[in-house]
């Protein structure tokens, strides 16, 4: 910990100081609250327990849970250690969540009660994890975790820098194998001043905590608004008509927007005659009619972006009606060059890979050094996305390189890749295409283009349960397509761009 270093437990221990005695954070669904100086007294405590354990700098905690104060406590505990939280995206399938535990060599994980059955069946398929612990409740079978918390106050830290690991959030699978992104302090601060710099924000704010602390988008705008003293209003699931009435009765000011989330509060407040006027900012991917429809009954501003989770989370900002349609402009700490195939820089106006460098980028790849080399060649980090430049520097999101197609259903990545490996599982199917296609409620949908074999018969529903049975349901397509022939090209491979041409309108 060197002069100029500064990691997550100097900002909790900073706002201890600076915002005592304010609300850090509010649990709807038990009505527990805690202020900053509370939360950094559990944090010390939390650590010194977990220290008690065996717990070293470095070592990866797994977290398999909803949203709750005791899972924003192990990041702050493991902040005060130099441990790495590994936030687990619990819509995965069990063999899933077992591989990315597995893929970081987590010490012990923390776990919620509907999730104890499927990891404590793979117990012997998780070697390094020592200890489950609860989260929440007490389970049988794991570790109470108030336990951890029976270490006296008094905790001695650790040397922890800037440029040290804190966070590892597995993205999608490319090729079928998900990749654990490393975030330091350092990103997770940045990220911080960002949102606070762009949307304002300050102690007075109440953020409407909603999207999962596995997703960097959940994760970076609780620690934002817990950066600039704001309170988090923790809801462990969304519904809508629930958020719509606790923004009215809390005066809820801000709040990350994926398809269909901003669109089903603006119906659920039409039919209550709800007015939602105290939402001043709300930041993410919705469509134009959603966006100006918000703007206009709330008088609240929306917040258009690009980044992903290697970028730590924001590469470009600004509001929407800055320009319409844009990603916004390159944010403070970050480079931004468009390339070509052979990385060099396209014309203005052009369409090219979006490449990145400085602070905001995260630290590669967990164990995975040719992926790594691949993606920071020439010094900058390639993001797989394409974008275009105009001539006032507002940065247009031009879709997925063919190397890294994606598909974004309600703000989760799924790669087609990994979709159609499982669906080749099926005995029926001889070849198949997995795109991405508009729909109404997640702004983009799976749709899988199969031919059988001859002679075999398959339904729509029973493939879709399927491939639900083997991977995370939210990776499912949710239409199906069976054709004679798939299109193909000259040497006989299938021809996606033909399939996409054809099918990809929905």
């Amino acid at each position: 910990m060197g002069l100029y270093d500064f990691s997550f437990y100097d900002l909790i221990t900073r706002n201890a100081v600076a915002f005592a005695d304010c609300s850090c954070w509010r649990e709807i669904d038990d009505g527990r609250q805690m202020t900053f100086a509370e939360y950094k007294k559990q944090v010390d405590r939390l650590a010194a327990g977990l220290r008690r354990i065996g717990i070293e700098k470095g070592d990866r905690l797994g977290v398999v849970g909803k949203n709750s104060l005791e899972f924003f406590l192990v990041y702050g505990a493991a902040a005060a250690l130099g441990a790495i939280v590994l936030p687990v995206n619990w819509r995965l399938s069990a063999d899933e969540m077992t591989y990315n535990l597995n893929d970081c060599q987590t010490k012990i994980a923390f776990i919620d009660a509907e999730f104890q059955p499927q990891l404590e069946a793979r117990r012997d398929n998780l070697p390094t994890v020592s200890t489950f612990y609860n989260l929440k409740a007490d389970l049988g079978g794991a570790a109470i975790f108030a336990s951890l918390l029976d270490a006296p106050s008094l905790f001695a830290r650790t040397e922890v820098a800037s440029s040290d690991g804190f966070v590892i959030i597995h993205t999608a699978a490319v090729a079928g194998r998900p990749r654990g992104a490393l975030l330091s302090h350092g990103n997770i601060l940045l990220a911080g001043m960002h949102f606070n710099y762009y949307l304002g924000l300050n102690a007075g704010d109440v953020h409407l905590n909603l999207l999962p602390l596995f997703h960097v988008a959940g994760l970076f705008m609780a620690t934002s608004c817990f950066h600039a003293g704001a309170v988090n209003l923790n809801i462990s699931k969304f519904e809508a008509k629930t958020a719509a009435r606790l923004i009215v009765e809390s005066g809820v000011s801000l709040l990350f927007d994926f398809p269909p989330i901003l669109d089903s509060l603006l119906k659920v407040a039409t039919e209550e005659n709800l007015h939602l006027t105290s939402l001043r900012a709300v930041v993410g991917l919705g469509t134009p009619t959603v966006i100006e429809q918000f703007q206009k009954s709330t008088g609240g501003s929306y917040y258009v972006m690009y980044g992903q989770t290697e970028t730590s989370c924001l590469t470009s900002m600004g509001k929407y009606n800055d320009r319409p349609g844009s990603a916004g402009k390159i944010v403070l700490l970050a480079d931004v060059q468009l390339v070509d195939d052979h990385d060099r820089p396209v014309a203005l106006g052009e369409v090219g890979e979006i490449a990145v460098k400085g602070p905001t980028v995260f630290k590669g790849y967990w164990n995975l050094p040719q992926d790594n080399a691949y993606a920071f060649r020439e010094g900058w980090h390639h993001t797989g996305d394409l974008g275009r430049f105009d001539g006032e520097g507002f940065l247009f999101y031009a879709g997925r390189k063919a190397e890294k197609e994606l598909i974004k259903p309600g703000g989760e990545n799924v790669y087609p890749a990994e979709v159609e490996k499982v669906i080749l599982q099926h005995p029926a199917v001889a070849k198949t295409v997995v795109i991405g296609v508009p729909d109404p409620k997640w702004k983009e949908g799976i749709m899988a283009v199969c031919q059988l074999h001859a002679g075999r018969n398959l339904t729509a529903i029973e493939l879709i349960r399927f491939v639900g049975e083997r991977i995370a349901s939210f990776k499912k397509p949710q239409y199906v397509e069976f054709v004679s022939l798939l299109p193909q090209k000259a040497d006989g491979s299938v021809d996606r761009e033909a399939v996409k041409s054809k099918y990809g309108k929905g």
